[in-house]
């Protein structure tokens, strides 16, 4: 996890931590037994009492991971999971994925492969990462394919941060991005797309917070981790681990990014003043303004949905609320995949809230983020324009426009499956020629 990965990370841990009642050295200090039941799924246990995170931390510059060893939750990471590099990754992918992240990758993947041995039944990975730098572009994506070919039948999720043209660090975003996606595409299975802009335009709008800081951001994000990882971790009615999400969410291999959000989003003291309700939520989840992606569901049309509800809820209220919605909405579903939203439900609630649910939409609108990486990168790279600070790392120019085209057919792909309509003519034709052959 690089830079804004180990901030979200570091975020996601504080959330379950809480919510599996262990202080921030680990030591455990819950009320219930259902806190127990599966902690094991993301902490180890060091000695009695005492639960280490399963978390490698990762950096090619050593700040932020002072940062994090330094925070209150510093004592709780074990400290040989650390793996810090004293070069930086220069907001340059190349140098990420090919000559001061390979230096690395190596001694990553030993502290990888020792945790993934204390693992009864490894499922798989999940790794945080921002999209725009270095680190989390080019040295995660070389992590993901080395992963890939030591644990090959493994599920590897990522919640990436994808960057913005508001919120932007960095001139060279486009080119980290494209080439990141050209690498994903092909060795996760499931990326979970997180927008910077999106997450201010959350935080301004329904959480009432003028000047967010990134610590409002993390929290944002670190919720709906938690919601996605709730049937890993607490005994539900219906579980939904990584695998079941993944086969139930992913028509065709290559279209597996998601939009994500998460339900309810009140200002902080606010709660107190409304009782959410099945309804509620469900409203609230497919609210645009809800969505963590940079792009609008209603440009596009679901492929899939999955719902994750948390609290005192009836399964029935939430079969019947999400029937009603997709009937109300069908025109935001694709109709050649029947009953397309698959709903889990979980009966421990985070900490603070009654009741929440996280969404999780596999939706053909996200080509939109996709095209305007697209377009921002083909404006610098047809002017070769900081191209030589790639080639010097010794990449090559081809693969630039391997990855721009890969990423435009990916683009296609989602334009093709959003335009497919259930082709009446051609299944009547096929039963004419069935009824000819018969005869």
């Amino acid at each position: 996890m690089p830079e804004i990965g180990n901030q979200i990370g570091t975020a996601f841990w504080q959330t379950i931590s809480g919510e599996h009642g262990l202080d921030s050295d680990g030591v455990y200090h819950g009320t219930s037994d259902l806190q127990l039941e599966r902690l094991n799924v993301y902490f180890s246990e060091a000695s009695s009492n005492k639960y280490v995170p399963r978390a490698v931390l990762v950096d090619l510059e050593p700040g932020t991971m002072d940062a994090v060893q330094s925070s209150p939750l510093g004592g709780m990471f074990r400290p040989d999971n650390f793996v810090i590099g004293q070069s930086g990754g220069g907001n340059n992918w190349a140098k990420g994925h090919y000559t001061v992240g390979v230096e690395l990758v190596d001694g990553i993947l030993d502290v990888i492969r020792r945790e993934a041995e204390g693992c009864d039944c490894l499922q798989g990975f999940q790794i945080t990462q921002s999209l725009g730098g270095g680190t989390g572009s080019g040295l995660d994506t070389l992590l993901m394919s080395k992963i890939r070919e030591e644990f090959p039948d493994r599920m590897m999720a990522t919640f990436s941060v994808m960057p913005s043209p508001k919120v932007s660090d960095t001139v060279v975003e486009p080119y980290n991005a494209t080439l990141s996606v050209h690498q994903l595409v092909e060795n996760s299975d499931e990326t979970f797309c997180i927008d910077n802009e999106a997450l201010y335009e959350i935080c301004g709008r329904s959480l009432k917070l003028p000047n967010p800081s990134y610590g409002d951001l993390n929290h944002l994000v670190s919720a709906v981790m938690s919601g996605v990882s709730t049937s890993l971790r607490f005994p539900g009615q219906l579980n939904s681990d990584l695998r079941k999400l993944a086969v139930n969410m992913v028509p065709f291999p290559r279209l597996h990014f998601f939009m994500v959000g998460f339900a309810p989003l009140t200002s902080r003291g606010t709660h107190l003043f409304r009782s959410m309700t099945a309804p509620d939520l469900t409203q609230q989840l497919f609210d645009p303004k809800t969505m963590m992606a940079g792009s609008d569901f209603r440009n596009g049309r679901f492929l899939t949905c999955a719902a994750m509800f948390r609290g005192q809820v009836a399964m029935k209220e939430v079969e019947e609320q999400m029937r009603n919605l997709q009937q109300k909405n069908s025109s935001n579903f694709v109709e050649w995949i029947p009953n397309n939203v698959q709903t889990a439900l979980c009966s421990v609630p985070p900490r603070g809230l009654k009741m929440s649910a996280t969404f999780v939409g596999n939706s053909t609108a996200i080509q939109e983020i996709f095209r305007r990486f697209g377009e921002q990168f083909a404006a610098m790279f047809r002017r070769k324009a900081f191209l030589h600070w790639y080639t010097g790392e010794g990449m090559d120019e081809m693969e630039f426009t391997e990855a721009e085209s890969n990423m435009s057919d990916l683009v296609a792909e989602y334009q093709q499956y959003q335009d497919a309509v259930i082709d009446d003519e051609e299944e009547y034709h096929q039963e004419d020629v069935l009824g000819e052959v018969e005869e």
